[in-house]
C-alpha cells in the first residue's frame, strides 16, 4: 500500500514538471476577478475502488488493489467553481456498490474538497493549455446504507484534467478516503497503527468528464501603463498641433499688420510662399490629425495653381518611437497622404514631388516631428 502511495505522489510531481515544461513560452499576466457566477462545473465519473478495513489489521490479508474481495466498481458526481485560476472549491458525492473483506454493502460519501491547479499557478494562467494538474483535499461524511452507520472522513488525491475545448475535459482522478472505522468496522479497531490499520480507507482511480458551466475563462487585467503612454503621447500632439498652430497664427497676424507697401513688396510675398507650411500626424498613424492644419496647405494651394509653381512635400516621423523601417514608412506616407490633398485642391500631381526623412529629432518635443511640410520650390 506504500508504495501505491509512493507512485501517486511521483505521478504527480512528474506531471506537474511536464506541465511546467511545455508552457515554459506562455505569457504570464494578471487576470481580473470574474463574478459569482463565472468558472462553474459539474463533473461525473466511474471508479474502481479498493477498501481496506481496520478489521484486516494482523490477518496477513493481502493488501492488492484489485483482489474481489476488496474492489468494485463506483460512480460519482460532484459540482464546483473555481474562485481564481489556481483555486477552486467542490462538493463531491461518490458510492453505491462497496466491498470489504468480501463483504458487499451499498453506502456513500460526500465531501467538501478545496482544489489547487498547479499548472496555473506555477505555470501562468493559459487559456489554450490541453493539461491541469490539480491536487485536491477535503472532509465530509459517510454513511453505509446496509448497516445503517454514519463516519467523518477525510481525502486527499489529484484530478488529472485534459481539456477538450473550453467547455468539456477529460478526468483521470486518484484518491484517497480515510474514514472513522464506525463506518464500516462498527466502531471496532483492531489496534493498528493510527493513520491506516486504525482506521477504513478506500483508494480509487476514477475517469470522468469536466463540463464548464455558464461564464469561462478569466479576463486579461488592462494594462494600466499603457493606457497612460498612450494618452499621454496623444496629449503631446495635441501640444505640438497647438504650438504650431499659435506660432502660424502670429505669422501671419503680423503680415496682415504691416504696412500696404510692405506687404506688396516682392521680398515679403516671396518669404510667404516659400516659408514650409507644417501638417501634423498622431503617433504612428498617417490621416491628418486636425484637418484645420490644410487651412495654410490651401492658400499655397491657390498660389501653386495660379503661378503653376512646384511643391516639395516631405514626410516625417519621431525618432523616438518605432523602427527606422517603420518610421521610413510612416514618413512616405505621410507625404502622400498630403500630397492627395494639394491635388483636391487643383494642384496638378506632375507639379507636387515628396519625399521622406524617416524618423527625426530636429524640432522639440520630440511629438512635433510627426508631421509633413508642404513649401514651393519653384515659381
Amino acid at each position: 500500500m506504500k508504495k501505491f502511495l509512493i507512485m501517486l505522489a511521483i505521478a504527480g510531481v512528474s506531471l506537474t514538471s511536464m506541465a511546467q515544461e511545455t508552457e515554459t513560452t506562455t505569457e504570464k499576466y494578471s487576470v481580473a476577478t470574474n463574478s459569482f457566477w463565472s468558472n462553474w462545473f459539474v463533473q461525473g465519473g466511474v471508479q474502481w475502488t479498493a477498501f481496506y478495513s481496520s478489521l484486516e489489521h494482523g490477518f496477513d490479508t493481502s493488501n492488492n488493489p484489485f483482489k474481489s474481495f476488496r474492489s468494485n466498481p463506483q460512480a460519482s458526481v460532484a459540482i464546483g467553481k473555481w474562485f481564481t485560476p489556481g483555486l477552486g472549491l467542490r462538493t463531491k458525492v461518490s458510492g453505491i456498490w462497496g466491498k470489504a473483506n468480501g463483504d458487499s454493502f451499498k453506502y456513500w460519501n460526500a465531501q467538501e474538497q478545496v482544489l489547487f491547479n498547479l499548472s496555473n499557478m506555477f505555470c501562468g494562467y493559459n487559456p489554450k493549455r490541453v493539461y491541469n494538474c490539480i491536487p485536491f483535499a477535503g472532509a465530509g461524511f459517510a454513511r453505509n446504507m446496509s448497516s445503517d452507520m454514519y463516519a467523518m472522513g477525510m481525502s486527499i488525491g489529484l484530478l488529472n484534467e485534459f481539456n477538450i475545448n473550453k467547455r468539456v475535459a477529460i478526468n483521470l482522478e486518484l484518491g484517497w478516503n480515510r474514514l472513522e472505522n464506525d463506518f464500516y468496522s462498527e466502531g471496532h479497531a483492531n489496534n493498528g497503527p493510527r493513520g491506516w490499520d486504525s482506521h477504513d480507507n478506500y483508494l480509487y482511480a476514477e475517469l470522468g468528464l469536466t463540463l464548464n458551466i455558464g461564464k469561462t475563462g478569466w479576463a486579461k487585467v488592462p494594462d494600466v501603463d499603457a493606457i497612460k503612454a498612450l494618452s499621454q503621447s496623444q496629449i503631446d500632439a495635441l501640444n505640438a498641433q497647438l504650438a504650431d498652430s499659435k506660432s502660424e497664427n502670429e505669422r501671419l497676424k503680423a503680415m496682415l499688420n504691416e504696412k500696404p507697401k510692405e506687404v506688396a513688396m516682392p521680398e515679403s510675398i516671396k518669404q510667404f510662399i516659400t516659408t514650409p507650411v507644417s501638417v501634423f500626424f498622431n503617433i504612428g498613424k498617417t490621416d491628418v490629425a486636425n484637418p484645420k492644419d490644410l487651412v495654410n496647405v490651401e492658400a499655397l494651394a491657390k498660389y501653386a495653381k495660379t503661378n503653376n509653381s512646384k511643391i516639395m512635400v516631405t514626410g516625417f516621423a519621431d525618432s523616438a518611437t518605432g523602427t527606422p523601417q517603420i518610421n521610413q514608412k510612416l514618413s512616405v506616407k505621410r507625404a502622400e497622404i498630403v500630397k492627395g490633398e494639394l491635388i483636391k485642391m487643383g494642384v496638378p500631381a506632375d507639379n507636387i514631388s515628396t519625399q521622406a526623412h524617416g524618423g527625426v529629432e530636429t524640432l522639440s518635443p520630440i511629438s512635433f516631428n510627426r508631421r509633413a511640410t508642404v513649401q514651393i520650390t519653384e515659381q
